[in-house]
């Protein structure tokens, strides 16, 4: 039987950010981490118009500048230089640049295959072991921690169990976490697409009737649309042939970046916020989108999650006590909670106030992007929250 201080049952970008930030630390200590993944990483990196990426906020850009990795990802992250957010049909709009908020790019653009490398090879070996492809099957609380079993029958026991499998989590559902989860009765559709002119570093969130879309800059001058409307009209742009399907979109979308020349694999994805109602217990923490899952027009998720993966890193590292002591962990929860009852709040409000095609509230909606572009201070908050700095007061 096994024995490590920290078990993290998920290998993705959540987990392994999770094992990046604690490793340090960890091996000063002694501690044993293990990560346990049922996909196991590629072999090196592959270019592909297919890619999906995702959104990663100035905010995000700090934490892994503090984990000494920002100098790799950024050899393939796409600067946001100015977010145009416009309301179809209608005069209201407004616009965030990076040189009015006096940073280099308000967030970057990432494939999701580039930053799981760079996060993958920035692991120290020697603190971090993985068993991929392992998937635990079972979780049985012990009173000094979690018991795991796998997929192939064996156990290993743990100080403290982090759950970052995802939304969809099994093990959620088997320790009895409930989650509260509020449909939005839209689905996703997702994928690359090549403008005819240069992106020159403009993302584009553009609301419509039928729900929101969002245009993000790529490298190599491809764009990341995310496209929602309800369920039966984004099947039917699935099944258009490629031709069809651009024409549409540009007539929702405009000329802002010229004629669209090329969509790759369009993918489609059912939208529901979903949060876990319980997110720490005696060694054991939820994270990730087993957490919180968020509409990802706002692009919030990721960079929520992440902010808590640092979170519990420090909180950690801060503690003489064994990891998994519920004193502990209960201060991570109490400090995370502000930011993310603020983040899940205004994810929430901004994809239901736009996403409502109400005469008064669309009126209201677009006074209110007159009003953004003309009063500093609603504009800074704006801009804050999309960099992910809402809740920091030192930045």
């Amino acid at each position: 039987m096994s024995r490590f201080n920290l078990a993290i049952v998920g290998g993705g970008l959540v987990g392994a950010s999770l094992a990046l930030a604690l490793q340090a630390g960890a091996k000063a200590r002694g501690w044993k981490i293990v990560m346990i993944e049922p996909f196991a990483p590629g072999n090196g990196y592959q270019p592909s118009y297919d890619a999906r990426s995702s959104a990663l906020s100035f905010g995000a850009r700090q934490i892994y500048e503090r984990l000494g990795l920002w100098q790799q990802i950024s050899r393939r992250a796409e600067p946001i230089l100015q977010i145009q957010v416009s309301d179809k049909g209608r005069f209201g709009a407004a616009s965030l640049s990076a040189m009015q908020e006096g940073v280099p790019a308000l967030g970057y653009v990432v494939e999701n295959a580039w930053l799981g490398q760079c996060l993958w090879q920035g692991l120290d070996k020697e603190v971090v072991s993985w068993r991929v492809p392992g998937e635990v099957k079972q979780m049985q609380a012990l009173p000094d921690g979690y018991r795991l079993t796998l997929n192939d029958e064996t156990q290993l026991d743990c100080d403290l169990a982090v759950l970052a499998d995802g939304g969809r989590s099994n093990l959620r559902e088997q320790l009895g976490i409930s989650v509260r989860m509020r449909p939005y009765d839209q689905t996703a559709l997702i994928a690359n697409i090549t403008p005819g002119e240069a992106h020159c570093g403009q993302a584009f969130e553009r609301f419509t009737e039928q729900g929101p879309m969002a245009l993000l800059p790529l490298p190599e001058n491809r764009c990341a649309l995310v496209w929602t409307r309800n369920g039966d009209d984004t099947q039917r742009l699935l099944e258009l042939d490629d031709r069809s399907f651009l024409a549409e979109l540009q007539d929702v979308f405009g000329y802002r970046l010229g004629a669209l020349k090329q969509v790759g694999v369009r993918h489609v994805y059912p939208l529901n916020l979903i949060e876990a109602q319980e997110q720490v217990r005696s060694h054991l923490v939820v994270l990730g989108n087993a957490a919180h899952s968020l509409h990802p027009i706002a692009g919030q998720g990721f960079n929520l999650s992440l902010r808590d993966a640092a979170s519990l890193a420090e909180a950690l590292l801060a503690s003489d006590n064994t990891p998994g002591e519920l004193a502990t962990l209960q201060i991570y929860a109490q400090r995370q909670r502000l930011d993310q009852m603020l983040t899940v709040g205004f994810s929430d409000q901004v994809t239901r106030l736009f996403g409502n095609d109400q005469p008064l509230i669309s009126a209201g909606r677009n006074i209110g992007l007159l009003g953004l572009d003309l009063l500093p201070s609603a504009k800074r908050w704006f801009a804050r929250q999309a960099m992910g700095l809402g809740t920091r007061a030192d930045v």
